[in-house]
């Protein structure tokens, strides 16, 4: 086996690791709203995060590679997660910052849809 077979295998040993963690986390998650019978906006908004990470699993394992615009989603969901966790006693320029992040990420998105829309034309 050379190194480049030897790396495949690790990092696909990885990616089922953490296909296995999310789906548990996945479960923890439900168990917990059972528990507590209320589901609030940050809940989905953690239900979503392991949505897409799970979906980014599954684009890797279709094409061996990952859409850069996924990792990026999850970013904005996190940093939305995060502004609402904090709640209105949080310090104002920290929310500024987070939503300046988020707008930044969000221009990020939009410029690598119009250079793949621009490299489909061509």
């Amino acid at each position: 086996m050379d190194i480049k077979n030897i790396i495949g295998f690790i990092e696909k040993i990885f990616l089922i690791i953490i296909a296995i963690f999310t789906i548990v986390a996945m479960g923890q998650e439900i168990f917990s709203l059972i528990s507590s019978q209320r589901v609030e906006l940050k809940d989905l908004l953690l239900m979503f995060i392991y949505a897409e990470v799970l979906g980014m699993l599954a684009a890797f394992y279709s094409s061996h590679r990952i859409p850069i615009t996924i990792p990026l989603f999850i970013a904005m969901t996190a940093l939305s997660r995060l502004i609402i966790l904090q709640g209105k006693e949080g310090n104002p320029a920290i929310l500024l910052y987070e939503s300046g992040a988020i707008i930044m990420i969000a221009g990020a998105c939009w410029i690598i849809s119009r250079v793949s829309i621009a490299k489909e034309i061509e």
